[in-house]
């Protein structure tokens, strides 16, 4: 018997909802309904020195005002630190990271690694230098990761030589994105992963780190990445228009055609009800593009 499906939208609560965001949404809750399952929202507010106050009540604001309905309470990743906590002491306990004293700075001529980081040379793989502190900790990183993306098809990294040792708690005393994220999916059930390209180079990381802990490994689709019209990915960083600034209705037909599902014309006068209706009746994930970034349409970008 198979497992229910559980999928989830997890938003970083750093400025409002734009286009991306909402496609990353869109896809994760129809894919979620297309198979009769959950879809639950986590607000990723850990790292503290990005978030904007008062931005996550927004973020949920916005989703309810473009119709999305989640199941169960919504979790709030700056709430789990015991939890993080303790995967990261297992991680130690089973020896599969180590402290870890290099700088940015000292890493600056870093070859770079398969997501543009730099990747790390290994300098206190095998131990601290004389006379430093340990700065971060660092998963040793081994194998080969090969998966199966719903979207960009067949996937292969080498972690030794496409990314290197990499982190999972940080200079500053947080744990890593990589490794809250992992607890988390598995504190939440999330049996399938549905997100934008951007995030494609994190995969292999997660499941390494999920292997590593004993953890289920999702299934992972990657929707592709919105740009505009400079063909910079839509974020806070490229200025993208918040969502709220056009009808909802509209954004969700946009979100819909953006995702390769065809709407009929005559979606574009439809309420906002009409449009949910289409998309749950239509949804088609094998329709999506795989283009890891496209153009979003005209007004959204």
């Amino acid at each position: 018997m198979n497992a229910p499906y559980i999928g989830r939208f997890a938003p970083t609560p750093s400025g409002p909802l734009h286009f991306g965001s909402l496609v990353a949404a869109l896809g994760s809750a129809l894919e979620a309904r297309r198979h009769g399952g959950a879809w639950r929202v986590r607000i990723e507010d850990i790292d503290a020195p990005r978030i904007v106050p008062g931005m996550a009540d927004a973020i949920l604001a916005t989703l309810e005002r473009h119709g999305f309905e989640w199941d169960g309470e919504v979790m709030w990743q700056s709430r789990r630190a015991d939890a993080h906590a303790a995967a990261l002491a297992r991680l130690k306990a089973g020896g599969h990271i180590f402290p870890c004293a290099c700088t940015r700075r000292e890493m600056a001529d870093s070859a770079l690694a398969r997501d543009g980081s730099r990747r790390y040379p290994g300098a206190c793989r095998d131990g601290l230098p004389p006379g430093r502190a340990p700065r971060t900790w660092r998963v040793r990183a081994e194998g080969l990761i090969r998966f199966d993306d719903a979207i960009q098809g067949p996937q292969e990294e080498n972690l030794a030589r496409d990314v290197g040792d990499y982190v999972v708690s940080r200079a500053d005393g947080l744990v890593a994105y990589q490794l809250a994220v992992v607890v988390d999916d598995a504190a939440q059930g999330i049996t399938h992963v549905v997100r934008g390209a951007d995030l494609l180079g994190s995969t292999a990381r997660q499941i390494h780190l999920q292997r590593l802990l004993g953890l289920p490994v999702p299934a992972y689709a990657h929707l592709p990445v919105a740009a505009n019209a400079m063909g910079e990915k839509l974020s806070k960083q490229t200025l993208a228009r918040a969502i709220d600034s056009f009808p909802p209705a509209r954004a969700l037909a946009w979100a819909l055609a953006f995702l390769g599902q065809h709407p009929p014309d005559a979606l574009a006068g439809a309420s906002l009800a009409q449009v949910w209706a289409w998309a749950r009746a239509h949804w088609c994930i094998e329709r999506v593009p795989r283009r890891l970034q496209c153009p979003a349409p005209g007004p959204a970008a």
